[in-house]
């Protein structure tokens, strides 16, 4: 048995100490990576403006207009991708600081969602990559007036498509959201079912918000929505039987 009497006034230091060994950790996984990735930075941006310029008009390509551009625009699209690559570990030294301080039922929903949750925010970065990129600039560069250029900065799609990377990361992580509203308290499973008209016409108000205002491209985005609010509602459901299988078999 520990003896608090010997602790007085450390364990708040303790704390401290232990979170900035951590954040030193995590931002030594980023250096690692962004030093590895560094050296292929045009080539990293050239695959990241892909989907653009493979729709751009014949003879037409994109500028830099800032004199640092060339340069700063592919570091930043390392440095953010250098963070999005070492996400696992982040998360996991997020993990190693918390857990202690958790119940063993709380570990168990922890462990699943912090990586069902890196996987989605994955999948939807992914997603707008492959799927909604192609749509959306095949539709904003046929959309130009004629004699118009689309000529398109290079810091300015950077910035545009790590909005949108985020964006559809977070719209992907729809089920973690109803699984903790559901095990918070929040709400309840059968209310969100009952709202589910609701759901469907909100997430094709955000698949407009998100996209170009084409149906193609909005129903893109609201299905695969739709259907994360249904696996959400599912996952929601097996933790609360097992949370009842638990409250029912009486600790040994």
């Amino acid at each position: 048995m520990n003896d608090a009497s010997n602790d007085s006034g450390q364990p708040l230091i303790a704390h401290l100490l232990e979170l900035r060994n951590r954040l030193l950790k995590a931002m030594a996984a980023i250096s690692v990576v962004f030093l590895g990735l560094f050296y292929f930075s045009r080539e990293l941006y050239t695959l990241v403006a892909k989907p653009l310029m493979q729709a751009m008009p014949e003879g037409t390509s994109m500028i830099a207009t800032g004199v640092a551009s060339p340069f700063l625009a592919p570091f930043k699209l390392t440095l953010y991708l250098s963070i999005f690559v070492a996400m696992p570990f982040i998360l996991h030294q997020a993990w190693a600081f918390v857990a202690p301080g958790l119940y063993r039922h709380e570990k168990r929903l922890a462990i699943p969602l912090l990586g069902s949750s890196v996987l989605l925010f994955y999948a939807g970065a992914a997603f707008a990559y492959f799927v909604v990129f192609p749509l959306m600039f095949q539709f904003f560069t046929a959309i130009a007036p004629e004699g118009v250029a689309v000529t398109t900065d290079i810091s300015s799609y950077l910035d545009f498509v790590l909005a949108l990377f985020l964006a559809f990361g977070l719209a992907f992580e729809l089920p973690i959201a109803i699984v903790l509203l559901v095990s918070t308290g929040a709400t309840t499973v059968e209310k969100l079912a009952s709202a589910r008209a609701y759901v469907v016409v909100g997430c094709f108000v955000v698949g407009m918000l998100l996209t170009p205002p084409d149906i193609i491209s909005q129903t893109l985005l609201a299905l695969p929505m739709w259907f994360l609010f249904e696996v959400g509602l599912m996952a929601a459901r097996l933790i609360r039987r097992e949370k009842q299988k638990q409250q029912e078999t009486p600790d040994p």
